[in-house]
C-alpha cells in the first residue's frame, strides 16, 4: 500500500471542504455553512493565504483520504514561529493504515525544517485514541495552559 501527501491545489478545495464536513460530523459539531465553506476556499488557495492545508492520498484513491491544515504563529520566548495543526483527519475507513502518523511525520519535519521552535495542536478531551497516538509520538500534554475562547458573537459583545 502507497501513501501520498502534498499540499491541496486549488482545484482540491471542494475535496478538502468535503473532509472538512466529514470531521465537523465525527466531532459531533456543525460544519461549514455556504458562507464559511466560500471562505475556507478564499483563505486556504486565495490570494493571501491564512492557512495551509494538505491531502494524504491512500493506494491509488483518486479522491483524498485525509487532510491536514497548518497554520504558522510565532513564539516571543522562544523567537521563532510554531507551526499550529489546526486539524488532522483521516477518515475512520483508512485508520489504523498509518496515515496519520505519516501526517504528523510531515508536520514534525516541516516544522524542523522551517526553523520552529515547536509545534502544538488541540486534541479534544473524549478522544482517547488520538491522545494515546499523541502521546506515543512522545508529544507532553500541558496541564499548565488553559484554553480559551471567545467566538465571533462574544467578541462583537465587547
Amino acid at each position: 500500500m502507497s501513501l501520498r501527501l502534498r499540499r491541496a491545489k486549488p482545484t482540491d478545495a471542494p475535496a478538502l471542504v468535503k473532509l472538512i464536513v466529514a470531521l465537523a460530523k465525527f466531532e459531533k459539531l456543525t460544519p461549514p455553512n455556504a458562507a464559511a465553506r466560500k471562505r475556507l476556499i478564499k483563505d486556504g488557495f486565495g490570494p493571501r493565504l491564512k492557512f495551509e492545508p494538505w491531502l494524504a492520498f491512500w493506494d491509488g484513491e483518486r479522491e483524498p483520504v485525509g487532510y491536514m491544515i497548518l497554520v504558522k504563529l510565532y513564539s516571543s520566548f522562544e523567537a521563532r514561529p510554531t507551526l499550529y495543526l489546526e486539524d488532522l483527519f483521516v477518515l475512520p475507513e483508512y485508520r489504523g493504515c498509518g496515515i496519520g502518523k505519516a501526517m504528523m511525520r510531515r508536520c514534525i519535519e516541516l516544522a524542523c525544517k522551517r526553523g520552529c521552535g515547536r509545534m502544538e495542536w488541540t486534541c479534544l478531551n473524549w478522544n482517547v485514541k488520538a491522545q494515546k497516538f499523541y502521546n506515543e509520538l512522545g508529544a507532553r500534554k500541558l496541564s499548565e495552559w488553559y484554553l480559551y475562547r471567545l467566538n465571533r458573537k462574544q467578541m462583537k459583545m465587547r
